[in-house]
């Protein structure tokens, strides 16, 4: 698996022939990596519908002839829009490739009526990927430590203000345990400006886990 930071809570992910685009807001984003005319994807993952995360879904999933996944009255709206879209819900898993989405809680709003935030665990050539969205911290996370699936890579919002900060995202890594941490939604703008150094040194010399700072653009390989 391949994972890229696109910038804010946006991330490109390849694994088992499978390209993946996870809320990417590239279009007015300041730390944006790429235009959203450059991706090349076979699905979208969309958390929920703000601004900030739904962004260029709809003239990427267009261009590409995507499917978007992402919970039901998300995708309702989408299809109403003409695009492809595959609508599910908290718990549920879709096949993706050789692997699977799987659709987790997220505690925030959905930015559409009646909605509900999610995090998704993404497995492709045989890795997880745990995208939290946009969340609080919240002891379900637990499950994700070996009860309903593992993490090798996690994605946690560390921002603040919108959702946990750096001192509950510490918590969050420590609860799903996995190989290697990226912090994301943090830094976009003055309102969510953190240290990302503090935390990846807290979560390191509390847990051991890894933390890979990236600068939009950069990948992991895992």
């Amino acid at each position: 698996m391949r994972i890229t930071y696109l910038g804010h809570a946006s991330f490109y992910v390849e694994g088992g022939g499978v390209r993946v685009a996870v809320d990417p807001w590239l279009t007015g984003n300041p730390r944006a990596a790429v235009k959203a005319e450059d991706l090349k994807v076979d699905y979208i993952v969309l958390t929920h519908a703000h601004d900030d995360h739904k962004g260029d879904v709809i003239p990427i999933a267009r261009a590409n002839d995507a499917t978007v996944i992402t919970t039901n009255e998300i995708a309702v709206w989408l299809q109403e829009q003409g695009v492809k879209a595959h609508g599910m819900h908290l718990g549920g898993k879709t096949p993706l490739g050789d692997g699977y989405a799987r659709c987790f809680p997220a505690f925030h709003g959905s930015g559409i009526a009646g909605g509900h935030a999610a995090g998704y665990v993404l497995r492709l050539g045989g890795k997880t990927f745990y995208h939290a969205g946009d969340t609080c911290l919240f002891s379900d996370m637990k499950l994700l430590n070996g009860i309903v699936d593992t993490v090798d890579v996690a994605a946690l919002p560390i921002g603040d203000n919108y959702t946990m900060g750096p001192e509950d995202a510490a918590v969050a890594a420590q609860w799903i345990n996995p190989r290697i941490v990226i912090p994301m939604h943090y830094n976009t703008f003055p309102l969510i400006e953190v240290d990302a150094g503090a935390f990846k040194r807290r979560v390191e010399s509390e847990s051991g886990i890894r933390v890979e700072i990236l600068e939009p653009g950069q990948s992991l390989h895992v």
